[in-house]
């Protein structure tokens, strides 16, 4: 495989994943409110924050609704139609989108991954910069997300990603190309399944405000 080639200047873009129907959590979790945000502008915020340019956010269930109600400022949105196949469908569709705006790599964050902060994106990024195809975080010493691929691997993600595995089936066969960041000291990678997962994140929320 052809090195990444890093270089400290380069900036990564930012990938959100946000097509999906959720159906355990009763709809569409990007339109999910977690304190005064959606869980899909929290996300684009994460990425935002973290200095992540451009953002792209793949849409699917409720779309329209999504794009209506949502502030997503100047994300670049686009649709994956096919959404209801799995993730892997939406991985591909954003890498594609990506790929037509010649960025250099991306952080693929889950829009149900509320805990994930800047701060993780930030440890990524840095490590990517010294020039490895890919970085992930780890919680426990496991690999988990949020995960920054080089668009020198983006070919091969798109074809291993089918059904609902997204990266995952890559970031497994090529665990020589993919560098783990530890996170335990930043936050979370908890995702919201049910409505009780929402509930127990909003409490959260709360007592760290108080």
């Amino acid at each position: 495989m052809t090195s990444a080639g890093g270089s400290a200047a380069r900036t990564s873009a930012g990938l959100v994943l946000a097509a999906g129907g959720g159906r355990r959590f009763g709809g569409p979790k990007a339109l999910a409110q977690l304190g005064d945000e959606l869980l899909v502008e929290r996300a684009v915020r994460t990425l935002r924050t973290a200095g992540c340019d451009p953002v792209v956010v793949v849409l699917g269930a409720a779309a329209h609704d999504v794009v209506r109600v949502a502030d997503l400022g100047t994300a670049v949105v686009v649709v994956n139609d096919a959404w209801e196949t799995g993730m892997g469908s939406s991985l591909r569709t954003g890498l594609v989108a990506l790929s037509d705006l010649q960025v250099a790599g991306a952080v693929v964050l889950l829009v149900d991954q509320p805990k994930v902060s800047p701060a993780v994106v930030e440890r990524l990024v840095a490590r990517w910069a010294d020039g490895v195809h890919a970085v992930a975080a780890s919680y426990d010493g496991q690999r988990r997300s949020p995960a920054l691929l080089d668009a020198s691997v983006w070919d091969e993600v798109r074809a291993a990603a089918v059904g609902d595995v997204g990266a995952r089936h890559w970031l497994d066969t090529h665990a020589e190309d993919v560098v783990l960041v530890a996170c335990d000291d930043l936050g979370s990678d908890v995702d919201i399944d049910t409505p009780l997962d929402l509930d127990r994140l909003t409490l959260d929320l709360v007592k760290d405000s108080e």
